[in-house]
């Protein structure tokens, strides 16, 4: 897997490309701004875009900013997003952008298994969200239910679809079978109005749902 990594700081640019290394990842560029990402994947076509959020000059959303752009200019460029801190608009914005993207902690990076999985699934067009940022993102939405019909197995089954987990992991996070798992999916989309449709991915758009109301 080819990788273009986008971190300011040189001493967390270095120990993160040893780590996607040992991830199996071959990082092809590593640089230190937005504008910088865009031209290197311009010129190296990777398959996951491995982004910081908060880079130079402003050090706000910089990054989410540039991988944003990457998005829509090469829109089969997975992109894995790196934050210090749960930000809830940017998960939202990326998220907004379709497949192929992931949200993950810096924290969460230090464990290689996690790392290595998170790349894979970007990279074949799923959707990785931190734990932490789903809690959060649980939190707010308790404060403001919009999803008042929403059963507390359902609410947990979006959590972790939230986090981009298959239905058999889903399964085997709550231990419930894969068959009570696409029933409370199907329930879940049913009472979000999310039709069948060959043009929309309901899961999602059932995940957009929770996260912008």
């Amino acid at each position: 897997m080819r990788v273009v990594l986008a971190e300011d700081s040189l001493l967390l640019r270095e120990g993160l490309v040893r780590l996607l290394e040992e991830a199996d990842a071959s990082v092809v560029a590593a640089v230190g701004d937005g504008e910088a990402l865009v031209a290197a994947v311009e010129a190296q076509r990777p398959d996951v875009a491995v982004v910081d959020v908060r880079m130079p000059p402003t050090f706000t959303d910089e990054g989410l900013r540039a991988a944003l752009e990457v998005r829509e200019r090469w829109p089969s460029t997975g992109i894995l997003v790196l934050s210090q801190y749960v930000e809830e608009t940017y998960a939202g914005d990326l998220l907004a952008a379709g497949g192929g993207v992931g949200y993950l902690l810096k924290d969460r990076v230090s464990k290689l298994t996690e790392l290595a999985d998170a790349l894979t699934r970007v990279a074949e067009g799923g959707t990785v969200l931190d734990p932490e940022v789903v809690a959060a993102l649980l939190s707010r939405r308790r404060r403001r239910d919009p999803l008042a019909e929403l059963s507390p197995r359902e609410r947990d089954v979006l959590g972790l679809m939230a986090e981009g987990r298959t239905n058999t992991a889903i399964g085997r996070g709550l231990v419930i079978t894969p068959g009570a798992v696409e029933k409370h999916i199907s329930s879940i989309f049913t009472k979000l109005g999310l039709a069948p449709s060959g043009d929309d991915h309901r899961r999602v758009k059932a995940v957009l749902a929770w996260l912008r109301t």
